[in-house]
């Protein structure tokens, strides 16, 4: 088992990176001002970056900025677009395979799910089923559809650690390096960009904490600077699941048509982390991670007025 550093001492960076195919929820929200607060508590600057890699699907990036504004987050250079970026993304790829760490991949995600794997993997993993392909079967397989370009891992657990969770170790398995369709996957971009930027401190959900493992390991891999990683508590619905669009008036725009302006929405989430209502810079004098509520916070989601052509959230 292989293990990362430990949190790194030294100031860097945050971030916040969002994905623009959606409108931010009141989750989105908390956790991005909890990136803020880590960062200028520890007196890094605070960044922001357009994880866009599907300009197909990536349409609100206009509405999410005006959003994080609007709840009184700041960040201290232009917000970086993962869309420009795809040159740096294959040059990395290309390093990785002169390192004989790249093979081809043929499956489908119906035949990923249907493989049998070893006892002890987890859900989803890939179980390398085109890792060891002869030449000529993948010649052949390349006629029948375009190939994904996978990592050839060396290691089949990693370990992290996490500024709330301590040590944590998951598996990696030979994740996904550049998709068949030609678009570079979160897991690539994410390792490369936070290099790039100098962000030395990875601020998110708990939900991606799994995650974590393979990004650190492929990150050593090419050689870039360990971060430390701060997964913080998720916000539920009353049902006890991560918020969804479902859950009702959850946004910023549906939480004003229930009566609550941006400051009010500000000002929940301050109350939710313990801190003072108000600007952000006064929540900023009283923060501390030692103070952070370890449990997820339950948003009793509002229903939302009516406008032209929406309908009041169900129950």
């Amino acid at each position: 088992m292989l293990r990362s550093p430990d949190p790194l001492p030294t100031a860097g960076a945050g971030r916040f990176a969002p994905s623009p195919t959606g409108d931010l929820h009141i989750g989105n929200l908390r956790t991005a001002i909890l990136a803020w607060l880590f960062a200028r508590s520890t007196g890094r600057s605070f960044l922001l970056r357009v994880e866009d890699l599907d300009p197909e699907r990536s349409r609100t990036e206009a509405g999410q900025l005006r959003d994080l504004t609007a709840v009184g987050l700041t960040w201290d250079a232009a917000p970086v677009r993962q869309s420009e970026r795809t040159g740096v993304y294959l040059e990395a790829i290309a390093r990785l395979d002169a390192q004989g760490l790249v093979y081809e991949c043929f499956c489908t995600r119906s035949e990923i799910a249907d493989a049998p794997r070893a006892p002890h993997a987890p859900p989803g993993a890939y179980p390398g089923t085109c890792r060891n392909l002869s030449g000529d079967e993948r010649a052949r397989r390349r006629r029948l559809r375009p190939a994904a370009l996978r990592l050839r891992s060396g290691v089949e657990e990693f370990t992290v650690t996490d500024l709330l969770h301590g040590a944590y170790t998951g598996p990696v398995d030979d994740l996904v390096l550049l998709r068949n369709d030609g678009v570079p996957p979160y897991n690539l971009a994410v390792v490369i960009d936070d290099a790039a930027q100098g962000i030395d401190q990875v601020v998110r959900g708990g939900d991606l904490l799994s995650s974590a493992p393979r990004q650190a390991y492929l990150a050593s891999l090419l050689g870039l600077p360990p971060v430390q990683y701060v997964h913080v508590p998720l916000v539920l619905n009353p049902r006890g699941r991560r918020l969804a669009k479902r859950d009702g008036a959850i946004t910023l725009g549906a939480l004003a048509g229930a009566g609550l302006g941006s400051e009010d929405v500000r000002n929940l989430i301050l109350a939710s982390l313990r801190l003072p209502e108000g600007p952000l810079e006064d929540a900023l004098a009283a923060f501390s991670a030692a103070q952070l509520p370890r449990e997820p916070w339950v948003f009793e989601a509002l229903p939302a007025t009516p406008g032209p052509g929406v309908s009041p959230a169900p129950g």
